[in-house]
């Protein structure tokens, strides 16, 4: 395929207003009989915060904050959480419009570039995926070298900084034409790498992508198409994994998030930050928190535990158990992921006309949460992580590929922000400071001294 060159580029995000940057409010800090001003800024939904770029320079000290939990790193235009109002919405759309018709390529383009795409560029951009689907064979050898047993993250991250090696004509992205043909080849081929991935652990033949296709029935096929027996992708299942892969997509400044920006902030290529991405992503505190929920169900009906019985020991302080998938570091009232989610495990299930104990459970669980003032009290409600493990499970993804199912949800939101950031004039290489709490200083003992 040849680009035409009447066709429009992919758009850079949109620039921000210029009531958006400085703002005529002040805040002063008063330290050792000096008071220094520092600019407030506003953003487009009126979240404030005080600029402290030059804090050490004029002042001589910096903020301590650990987990960063007060600190915005950046400003974006990418997606706007109101963790007190269940409010999350992407490039100004709220998530609960995409559950209607879930299309995560359509999502994909609207936060890569900013808007929504047009008839011919959400075509031209399904073209792009469907070419960049295959994995150049040499790939293949390194799928070998990984033991049966090795975790499908660990695989993922280091084949995904391999590409680089594989397609080094994309390492220098310094157009938004050569960005879009980036964008394409890594969130065509993430879903590759991990159906290799789970074919190698079974001791399976590798699937090649089936150009006729799209992007949700593709990954199926390569997951779970047998020689001689190809899987069939229902809509019921398409649906489902469409608006999974949507609601993982980007959630703002997060662990993995603002990890890639940070490894992208030293010029490294996207293929490396996204890279690095993965492997925050892997943390059981991040994107495996729904694999911690579906064991938890599993115990609960193993053990022979009514959920109004594990409630109570996860409000006993002293039996160590807790309650998985509820409550979350942003959200004080509640997910609105997890609302969306809940009802499409329903009608999956419903669909699929098959019983899971587990979502019994979860149901009761939830109920139970929501009424009891314990939780309630607490605003702990249930989390994204609370039904997408249940959706996963019943589209026969195994447990160990959850986590890399959220990877690929979230590589557009990667995308986004890696190029955000890299189009941002004046970006600087992260560097944060610290409070060293060491030895003063200390003369060396030589050996025998000692």
């Amino acid at each position: 395929m040849f680009w035409d060159n009447s066709m429009p580029l992919a758009p850079r995000p949109p620039e921000k207003r210029e009531t958006d940057k400085t703002m005529s409010k002040k805040v002063t800090l008063n330290y050792e009989g000096q008071s220094h001003e520092f600019d407030v800024r506003v953003g487009s939904e009126g979240e404030t915060g005080f600029d402290i770029s030059q804090l050490r320079s004029r002042t001589g000290l910096v903020t301590l904050d650990s987990g960063y939990g007060n600190t915005g790193s950046c400003e974006s235009a990418i997606t706007y959480i109101d963790g007190e109002k269940g409010v999350l919405r992407y490039r100004g759309i709220p998530i609960e419009q995409f559950a209607q018709s879930p299309n995560f390529i359509e999502v994909a383009w609207l936060l890569i570039f900013g808007k929504l795409p047009t008839t011919e560029e959400y075509a031209e951009f399904v073209v792009d995926l469907r070419r960049h689907a295959n994995l150049d064979e040499g790939m293949k050898h390194h799928f070998e070298g990984f033991p049966r047993h090795a975790h499908p993250m660990a695989i993922l991250s280091a084949m995904i900084n391999a590409l680089s090696c594989f397609y080094p004509e994309v390492m220098d992205v310094d157009s938004p034409e050569s960005f879009r043909n980036a964008s394409a080849r890594l969130i065509s081929k993430v879903r590759t790498i991990a159906a290799y991935a789970f074919r190698h652990s079974q001791g399976q033949p590798y699937n090649y992508p089936d150009p006729r296709l799209t992007y949700v029935p593709n990954f199926m096929h390569m997951m779970f198409s047998q020689p001689y027996v190809q899987y069939e992708c229902d809509d019921t299942v398409r649906t489902a994994l469409n608006l999974l892969l949507i609601l993982h997509a980007d959630h703002e400044q997060n662990c993995s998030t603002s990890t890639v920006r940070m490894v992208g902030s030293s010029q490294a290529n996207l293929f490396a930050s996204c890279s690095a991405g993965v492997s925050a992503l892997w943390g059981p505190l991040h994107g495996g928190a729904n694999v911690a929920v579906l064991q938890m169900l599993e115990n609960i009906h193993k053990g022979n535990l009514t959920p109004e019985e594990y409630v109570k020991l996860a409000k006993d302080k002293e039996s160590g158990v807790r309650l998985m998938g509820f409550g979350h570091r942003v959200y004080k009232n509640f997910d609105p992921r997890a609302n969306i989610l809940s009802e499409q495990a329903g009608k999956l299930f419903a669909a699929m006309d098959r019983k899971d104990p587990l979502l019994d459970v979860a149901r009761k669980l939830e109920q139970i949460a929501l009424e009891d003032p314990y939780f309630v009290e607490r605003n702990l409600y249930p989390n994204v992580d609370f039904y997408s493990g249940i959706i996963l499970r019943a589209l026969g993804i195994p447990t160990d590929m959850f986590t890399v199912m959220f990877a690929i949800g979230r590589m557009p939101g990667w995308i986004a922000h890696w190029w955000e950031q890299n189009q941002t004039p004046g970006s600087r290489i992260s560097r944060p400071r610290q409070i060293y709490t060491g030895n003063q200083l200390s003369n060396y003992v030589p050996m025998d001294q000692r």
